[in-house]
């Protein structure tokens, strides 16, 4: 088994799963500056052109960050950061897809339309009229996100999951290119630090 990584929030946070699981995996970079990920031999792997992706022993590959991380939990259940039982993986769901609907999602694209656009505009389609609505979406989601915290220490309650996992990849890259976390949601702001100062962030810089 290998994962195909590179720069960017989705191998990131991958490369975070492994740690927080202990799991080695062998890394394959692909330059993703130099388009590799967008062309042969890459592609015949995944043909969506899409980082990270995990090549399995018999030569079959897994694509899409979620999926990839749920196939190695059902590998190595413990510690469990989908969950242990059906509620706890339904309450991880659940929070990976608001997040991707109201934080990550339009984050990503904010950045791929502005800060991002001389890398993406041969790429994909890019909407640059677009940028600085996404990236007011993604506030509002992560202000509301805020105000939900409430005194619990991860985004699905009491326990680290694969939620807190993606959110902080995308809030780490996010501060690096234009979208910086407000320092007004202090419940997330404190959260970012307790993140941040789990060895997995170090392992997975």
């Amino acid at each position: 088994m290998k994962l195909y990584d590179g720069m960017g929030p989705n191998p990131r946070l991958v490369r975070l799963f492994l740690a927080e699981k202990g799991i080695d995996v062998p890394l394959v970079k692909v330059d993703l500056l130099a388009g590799e990920n967008r062309q042969p031999p890459y592609t015949e792997r995944n043909p969506f052109g899409q980082l990270p992706a995990l090549e399995l022993d018999d030569g079959r590959v897994i694509s899409e960050t979620v999926v990839i991380c749920e196939y190695l939990e059902e590998l190595h259940p413990q510690p469990a950061l989908v969950g242990s039982t059906p509620e706890e993986r339904a309450s991880t769901r659940m929070w990976l897809r608001r997040l991707e609907l109201s934080c990550t999602g339009p984050m990503a694209d904010g950045f791929r339309f502005s800060e991002g656009l001389p890398l993406f505009q041969d790429r994909i389609r890019t909407l640059p009229e677009a940028a600085d609505g996404l990236k007011a979406i993604a506030r509002d989601g992560l202000m509301r996100l805020d105000g939900l915290m409430g005194d619990r220490p991860f985004v699905a309650g009491d326990r680290i999951s694969l939620a807190d996992v993606v959110l902080f990849a995308f809030l780490d890259f996010g501060k690096d290119v234009g979208q910086p976390l407000d320092p007004a949601n202090k419940k997330l702001t404190a959260w970012f630090e307790r993140m941040r100062a789990r060895p997995s962030a170090a392992a997975s810089a």
